[in-house]
């Protein structure tokens, strides 16, 4: 028991590195060697990684090692390349589907308004069908600014009459067989459609001549 004593005292000794000794107040011998591990190793080494570093420092690579370095870092190169140009490519994509639903949000919003102010045109067009609308009248002025304002926007006709009969334009309220047509032909239109852009707001309301 007591030699396990002294061996644990002797290895809980913490080296003085003082140069002036506490007790005789003399400078120590400046000539003291750092003591060294049993294999000769300096032993302000920490650890055996700091030994491999030390060595690893004078290790020179051979030529298929720096071959291999030169391909690995091409292949980084390249892949992260190849990511840059797909992550380009998905926000122009991105871009473009937002800029599409944007437009088609317009479009529709528009539709709308234009949708809601369709009874109006339709009594200005009957006003001017009974000569309401005479040239100059604070009416006609209204009429041709509202029917300007629409246009601006894209706002098209759809049905005439002798034009031939579409059923993606036009609703067949009446079919009137006559003799001298060969296709289904718009013989008189009873309330106007209208179209914007490709979108259609409401379809004309059509008399239709079939063949007989």
């Amino acid at each position: 028991m007591a030699k396990d004593r002294d061996d644990n005292e002797e290895e809980s000794k913490i080296r003085d590195k003082r140069k002036i000794d506490p007790e005789t107040g003399e400078a120590r011998s400046e000539d003291v060697r750092e003591p060294q591990a049993e294999d000769g190793a300096p032993a302000d080494v920490e650890s055996a990684e700091d030994l491999v570093q030390a060595e690893d420092a004078d290790v020179e690579l051979s030529d298929d090692d720096m071959a291999l370095l030169a391909e690995a870092e091409r292949d980084l190169v390249a892949e992260y390349r190849e990511r840059a140009a797909r992550a380009e490519a998905e926000l122009k994509n991105f871009r473009t589907r937002v800029e599409r639903d944007r437009q088609a949000n317009r479009e529709a919003v528009i539709a709308e308004v234009i949708r809601s102010l369709l009874p109006a045109i339709d009594d200005l067009d009957r006003a001017e069908a009974h000569g309401d609308l005479t040239e100059g009248s604070p009416l006609a002025i209204v009429a041709s600014k509202l029917r300007g304002g629409f246009e601006k926007y894209g706002l098209t006709r759809v049905g005439e009459k002798g034009e031939p009969f579409d059923p993606k334009f036009h609703e067949a309220l009446v079919q009137l067989p006559t003799p001298d047509v060969t296709v289904q032909t718009i013989a008189d239109v009873i309330e106007v459609g209208y179209a914007l852009g490709e979108r259609l707001i409401r379809p004309a309301k059509v008399a239709v001549s079939v063949p007989a």
